[in-house]
């Protein structure tokens, strides 16, 4: 499949790419009305995902980022735009990102996509959707890509899956926001972080964890050392991104797939973005805008959002389709 010249041509502010990261955050305020269901997970856990549906045989699983969740703007965004071109949906929140700690020590990671099968089994014995669509962002994009190759059995009704601000590869990704340019998202994400981990650490005293090597990390490179690897069984931090990465799960995808990353985002290193692998990819398409920053894609500085990735994303699921 092709890689797309892009569309994206935002006004001069949006071509700096922090201040396309960050406007949605600090300026975006609508909200959904969601319904949440609980559920059930193998292991004695529970995952809470939050449903706002429509009449509609289309449903998108929406998975957000690194310590988001259902109500992180981009996601509100995304559903509310969907909901009014009659696309229902479902936002996930990964374990311990709903507002509430989850049962077991560990948690979630980039690459945990156990969960997304638990979710989909759930939807598929409780709904008569024909078509899902899975849509996930920057971590959430991950998980959902990693999910389209790494599996040889994918339900019937899954139809597709789209990526945005993907780091595929987690650790130039992770090498890229450790740099000073990123300072500011790095405190951001490590803050939440570790306060989850010392809590865990509280609730689960005889855990193997090093509380000094958890508050003192200041990278994703020492967080991950420190709490993903030995919570969920990998050797080290390289481990973990090595086995986690769903750039080496790309070429194994059987269903349409699309993914936008903006060559300007700080998060992504020039490892994140697989030109050679899309190229040679009967299912895949990329877009690479030259502005977007991470998660952003805005289009006015005032009134109404034009909103274009997420028009880009209804229009993808329109085509898969139809």
């Amino acid at each position: 499949m092709p890689v797309i010249t892009s569309s994206y041509n935002p006004p001069f502010l949006f071509k700096n790419s922090h201040l396309n990261t960050i406007y949605k955050t600090l300026f975006f305020n609508n909200k959904v009305n969601y319904v949440r269901k609980r559920i059930p997970t193998p292991d004695q856990d529970f995952l809470d995902i939050d449903f706002s549906l429509v009449p509609s045989n289309t449903l998108v699983i929406a998975l957000h980022g690194l310590e988001g969740s259902s109500n992180s703007k981009y996601i509100v965004s995304l559903v509310n735009h969907l909901n009014q071109h009659n696309i229902a949906c479902a936002a996930i929140n990964f374990r311990g990102c709903s507002g509430e700690d989850n049962n077991h020590l560990h948690s979630y990671h980039s690459g945990k996509t156990d969960d997304v099968s638990t979710i989909l089994n759930y939807i598929l014995n409780t709904y008569t959707f024909k078509n899902i669509i899975l849509v996930g962002y920057s971590m959430g994009g991950n998980i959902a890509l990693k999910y389209l190759g790494e599996n040889s059995f994918i339900p019937f009704e899954v139809k597709g899956g789209i990526a945005i601000s993907v780091p595929c590869d987690l650790e130039g990704s992770s090498n890229a926001l450790a740099k000073t340019e990123n300072t500011i998202y790095m405190k951001r994400f490590l803050r939440t972080l570790k306060k989850k981990s010392i809590e865990k650490l509280e609730k689960f005293p005889n855990s193997n964890l090093d509380l000094s090597a958890i508050t003192t990390a200041q990278n994703f490179a020492e967080f991950d050392g420190a709490v993903t690897a030995p919570l969920f069984g990998f050797k080290n931090a390289q481990d973990y991104w090595t086995q986690s990465s769903s750039k080496a799960f790309l070429p194994a995808i059987k269903l349409p797939t699309f993914i936008i990353n903006a060559l300007d985002d700080t998060f992504l290193s020039k490892s994140c973005f697989p030109f050679e692998i899309a190229k040679n990819h009967k299912q895949i398409t990329l877009e690479t805008p030259k502005y977007g920053g991470h998660v952003g894609f805005n289009t006015k500085i005032v009134g109404k959002d034009l909103l274009w990735s997420e028009n880009r994303i209804r229009t993808f699921i329109e085509h898969i389709i139809s």
